[in-house]
């Protein structure tokens, strides 16, 4: 039972991207409101943008038959970004004007979320992955020495069927 898996680390972090920015909607992105209450159309656009990068990676998990498309996600990564950055430099019409509410947890979580999806995007268009090699525990690896005998398993056996210990010689008889 050997082999080597390839774990793609591009699609995964986008992945984590995308979750982190569709959970930082729900979140307080100015004093009380969350990135639904705040955008008009904007919040569903990222919602787009984050389910299109998931989609283009998809392929690299082996979820859909189709073959990822990494130059597609991370199109759909920096434009999330930047609707991102533009969010964070320029308040929305809904909390813009002096004295306005301060940013929230949310809107810092969607720029993280939006700079793992460039990031992911960018690992995925390299083909960066993690190979992993599966092997048994007993096979020995080659040009290692053999396990002495102190150290091999010894056979377990079941609770209910050992032998009662033997009495030493000459020792004392219990009733």
């Amino acid at each position: 039972m050997s082999g080597e898996y390839k774990i793609p680390i591009g699609p995964l972090v986008a992945l984590g991207g995308a979750v982190l920015l569709l959970v930082s909607l729900f979140l307080d992105w100015y004093e009380a409101l969350t990135g639904w209450t705040v955008f008009e159309i904007v919040d569903l656009v990222l919602v787009g943008l984050a389910l299109w990068t998931i989609v283009s990676l998809a392929g690299g998990f082996g979820m859909v038959r189709g073959t990822s498309n990494p130059v597609a996600a991370l199109i759909g990564a920096l434009v999330t970004l930047v609707i991102v950055v533009t969010q964070v430099i320029n308040d929305p019409p809904a909390v813009a004007g002096g004295g306005g509410p301060d940013k929230d947890v949310g809107i810092w979580l969607a720029l993280g979320g939006a700079g793992l999806m460039v990031a992911g995007a960018l690992l995925a268009t390299t083909q960066i992955s993690l190979a992993v090699e599966a092997r048994r525990r007993d096979a020995a690896e080659p040009g290692s020495p053999e396990p002495k005998d102190a150290e091999r398993d010894e056979p377990t056996v079941p609770l209910g069927r050992r032998k009662p210990p033997e009495r030493p010689p000459g020792g004392p008889e219990r009733p």
